[in-house]
């Protein structure tokens, strides 16, 4: 056996490591269906809680708000104090927060329980993706070992809408929250006889003013973001990103000055790090965007009831798991640049079909042209995936998997604004000709906001005028495909060319650190295999 062949042989996983992939699938669907059942509980909270406007609205974004403040630190966190010790503790924190989400008897209780799961839920998802780097050093292994990992989380997605609207059909709202706890009591069993650990023995301390810049950072550009998708652009939207990249500009000179920074601004100097984080974050926030109204489309302009809705989901979410399962063995004879171009420029025909779709009879042709979305997408999470984390030293997965994180975050939240405000401007300008003179004042006013509010007050209306709500907001899902095919179809191109240099099958032919960039990585983790 030649030296080489040895060292390979080293690094590859063995069943202990394959059963421990199983027990990091399980928070991966945690929260994909956590991410999705809320939505069809809403009504239900509302009857119960009576919360007013703001909470509810509060109540759904708490939750994405702290996840996305707290991946960051929570990664980094991952590294120093041990990446399986965050992983149980954020399970134990998610398990408690959600007994106390589905027992809420006021809405701010309910709201305090949703921030409490966002932030636990931070520690989660780094954690899992670290320790799938970690445990899977050989690099086929591991692009199959995050190919695995996408797919659970497709698969939590495709389950949400459909479980969560089976549970609420015979339970209580709350129940939608219990889902976590089982999950959770697993995790904690399995974690210890199956995960190792690691942790960077040489890091710092944390520093606590970067956690506070890198919370005072994105919280107020998530907000701001937010903010403008459903009220378009003004002063609190603009005032709250400014302020966002103004203490973002603060976070990263300080991290130019720490010894042991909160984050490690080296890792994007590597060129297949930066890139691989570009395209996650462009290719899957303009999917999520529009995902925002596909689901919109079914349950308001098809007229499909939420579990039928995801039912309908479902081709989509298949095919996302076939590709994401055959990426690995095509991106080991083909370089990942042109596996994850060319499979979005088969989601271009995807959105192509959407910007073709109508509101009477488009519902074949939407659910097609998102299977192909999906199909082109998949290859992209499982590479990018893939590249991000694995393109930093072991020491560093833990930022590097929150950094992939984060960018996804970001990317769907810019997505449901640029997109969300092309559809909103469309639906308002056609819908704002069509008004009766003799509609009263309020219910023209909830008309002319959305779509949903047209269905809401439906029996005020005339079917005409439904109807043309519907057709108002199809043609505004219509132009916003295009524009995201359009940007899309440029985002594959970027992705062969800043990609190229990256080679088939793993590090067979690692280009030189001069080309990349690279962070030169320790020949072993400070504690790999710890634990143990």
């Amino acid at each position: 056996m030649t030296t080489d062949t040895q060292a390979s042989a080293d690094l590859r996983a063995g069943p202990r490591e394959w059963l421990g992939l199983f027990v990091l699938t399980l928070p991966t669907i945690l929260l994909a269906l956590d991410a999705t059942v809320l939505n069809l509980a809403v009504p239900h909270i509302s009857a119960d809680l009576k919360p007013s406007s703001t909470e509810l609205l509060w109540t759904v974004d708490i939750y994405g708000f702290m996840i996305a403040g707290f991946l960051v630190t929570a990664g980094t966190l991952g590294d120093r104090i041990g990446r399986r010790k965050l992983l149980m503790i954020g399970a134990l924190g998610f398990g408690l927060a959600s007994v106390l989400a589905a027992t809420a008897t006021s809405p701010e209780m309910l709201i305090a329980a949703r921030a409490l799961l966002g932030i636990t839920g931070a520690t989660l998802m780094p954690s899992t993706l670290a320790l799938i780097s970690n445990m899977f050093q050989d690099p086929r292994q591991r692009g199959v070992a995050i190919s695995v990992w996408v797919t659970c989380f497709s698969v939590g997605i495709a389950v949400g809408p459909v479980l969560g609207g089976a549970l609420l059909e015979w339970f209580w709202w709350g129940s939608v929250f219990l889902l976590a706890v089982p999950v959770m009591v697993v995790l904690l069993v399995a974690t210890p006889l199956l995960l190792p650990e690691y942790k960077d023995t040489d890091a710092g301390r944390i520093d606590l003013a970067s956690v506070a810049l890198s919370l005072v950072t994105v919280l107020p550009v998530i907000y701001g973001i937010k903010r403008l998708a459903e009220h378009g652009v003004d002063g609190v939207a603009i005032g709250t990103l400014l302020v966002g990249v103004v203490f973002g500009v603060v976070f990263v000179q300080r991290q130019r000055k720490l010894a042991d920074p909160l984050l490690d601004l080296r890792l994007f100097k590597n060129r297949a790090f930066t890139a691989a984080l570009l395209v996650l974050l462009l290719g899957l926030g303009l999917m999520g965007g529009l995902y925002l109204f596909i689901t919109q489309y079914l349950q308001l302009v098809a007229g499909q009831s939420p579990i039928k809705a995801g039912l309908w989901l479902l081709p989509a979410a298949g095919a996302l798991i076939v590709a994401s399962s055959l990426t690995p063995a095509i991106a080991a004879k083909v370089r990942p640049g042109f596996v994850v171009g060319g499979a979005l420029f088969l989601s271009v025909l995807g959105y192509a079909l959407i910007a073709m779709v109508d509101s009477v009879d488009g519902l074949p042709l939407l659910v097609t042209g998102f299977v192909l979305i999906y199909t082109g997408i998949s290859p992209m999470m499982v590479l990018g995936t893939d590249l991000v984390v694995g393109s930093a030293p072991p020491e560093k997965a833990g930022s590097a998997a929150a950094m992939s994180e984060t960018a996804m975050e970001f990317g769907i939240g810019l997505g449901i604004a640029g997109l969300g405000s092309v559809v909103t401007a469309v639906y308002r300008d056609e819908i704002g000709g069509a008004l009766p003179q003799d509609l009263p004042a309020s219910v023209e006013s909830t008309v002319r906001d959305t779509l949903a509010g047209a269905d809401a007050v439906s029996g005020s209306v005339s079917p005409e005028l439904l109807d043309q709500a519907r057709e108002a907001f199809t043609n505004g899902l219509n132009l916003a495909s295009g524009l995201a095919g359009a940007i899309v179809a440029v985002v594959a191109i970027a992705a062969m060319v800043l990609l190229r240099h990256v080679p088939a099958g793993g590090d067979e032919e690692a280009p030189d650190a001069d080309e990349t960039g690279a962070i030169p990585a320790p020949a072993e983790p400070a504690t790999a295999g710890e634990g143990r």
